[in-house]
């Protein structure tokens, strides 16, 4: 893909964690995406949830941090909502796949629901996981992987896009 295209595409987002160690394996750069349809109780970003706050960024300015950090294995995207995003995101994720990052994604919506919708199951194609459902302040836990509540599941997209069914990602609790 045409790197340029990086400059003509634009992101609201909420901010960045440059490495963080939480939101997945490894060492990732992690864009916290801006708007939030779910207004979760006890959200841990509840300052990412209005769509009109945050800032607008070039998605150069991203590609070009997660660049220069050799120690970043992969990218997460959380939010607010990613997936009311999915077209910068589809953009920068195809550049990222293809120069080996590993790709995450947080959603409120249900796996179910991000695979029926065309412009989101787009984007559902270029990630490894999703990790998906809203965070439910009375099955939050602190004792789990990389997420918040005991609804959410830590999902392998890929082989579950092959088998047409949910399939856990292995190796979290």
């Amino acid at each position: 893909m045409d790197l340029r295209v990086l400059d003509d595409t634009y992101i609201r987002i909420a901010g960045v964690v440059p490495e963080s160690i939480v939101d997945g394996p490894g060492i990732r750069y992690t864009i916290f995406t801006q708007g939030c349809p779910f207004h979760c109780h006890g959200c841990h970003n509840p300052q990412a949830q209005p769509l009109n706050g945050g800032m607008e960024v070039k998605l150069r300015v991203l590609y070009d941090e997660i660049k220069a950090n050799p120690l970043i294995t992969g990218v997460t995207y959380s939010g607010g909502e990613p997936f009311i995003q999915t077209r910068p995101l589809i953009t920068l994720s195809k550049i990222l796949k293809e120069e080996g990052y590993s790709l995450w994604s947080y959603s409120g919506y249900t796996f179910d629901k991000l695979s029926d919708d065309f412009m989101r199951h787009e984007l559902l194609d270029l990630l490894d996981v999703v990790v998906d459902g809203p965070f439910v302040q009375s099955l939050k836990s602190l004792d789990l992987d990389f997420r918040g509540s005991s609804n959410q599941r830590i999902i392998d997209v890929q082989k579950s896009l092959s088998l047409g069914k949910v399939v856990l990602a292995e190796g979290f609790k």
